[in-house]
């Protein structure tokens, strides 16, 4: 099969969604959503994430230098959406209900409808553009929350996998399902949340 150069895109290239979670100064948890996420190796996996311009959760990160990467599935997407639609730095941005615990590990918020949670410790941080303050974090894991239905449940890959929904994104600012349906363009789903919420300036995504 042949093939053509295009203009740079992501446009096919699923991505997995995060909700990363952090505390504000106040102590209050603030939740965001992302998906420039993937892995990388120390001793062990480990975890590098990107986050495009200046957000409330990066800069809660690099205060703290720790975080909960919580896995997005088809239960959650309304209220990650939210997140990701939202402006962090509006005080009534957290006005919603949202269960939260803290971390098992590490002092973290996370996310009870999540299945899965990384608890993540910042080991680098790489500016890739200081002017708009693009920036890599390299990080390591430090525990894995999972549901405790998920774990030795006798299901294979493919069934814990559907029975999880995860979903994911791409470049066309869709939502996507693990077996190929469509749920709805960004910040569609966030209306559920809080009917008639706006995309803020830092929408974080």
């Amino acid at each position: 099969m042949s093939k053509v150069s295009v203009p740079v895109n992501n446009d096919i290239c699923p991505q997995t969604l995060f909700v990363y979670g952090t505390y504000k100064e106040n102590g209050q948890p603030n939740f965001g959503l992302f998906c420039w996420f993937s892995y990388c190796w120390y001793d062990d996996l480990g975890v590098m994430c990107a986050i495009g311009g200046r957000k409330t959760t990066q800069e809660r990160i690099l205060a703290n230098r720790v975080f909960s990467a919580n896995l997005v599935v088809e239960k959650n997407l309304p209220l990650a959406d939210y997140f990701g639609t939202a402006d962090g730095h509006d005080a009534d941005k957290m006005d919603v209900p949202v269960a939260w615990e803290k971390g098992a590990v590490l002092d973290v918020p996370v996310l009870t409808s999540s299945p899965l949670t990384f608890e993540l410790e910042v080991d680098r941080v790489i500016p890739t553009n200081e002017e708009e303050g693009d920036t890599v974090f390299l990080c390591r894991i430090r525990n894995v929350l999972m549901d405790a239905d998920l774990v030795d449940s006798g299901l294979t890959t493919q069934e814990l996998m559907q029975k999880i929904g995860v979903v994911s994104t791409t470049g066309t600012m869709d939502y996507w399902s693990w077996d190929g349906r469509r749920l709805g363009a960004w910040h569609e789903p966030a209306q559920l949340v809080k009917p008639g919420v706006q995309v803020g300036k830092a929408a974080q995504m």
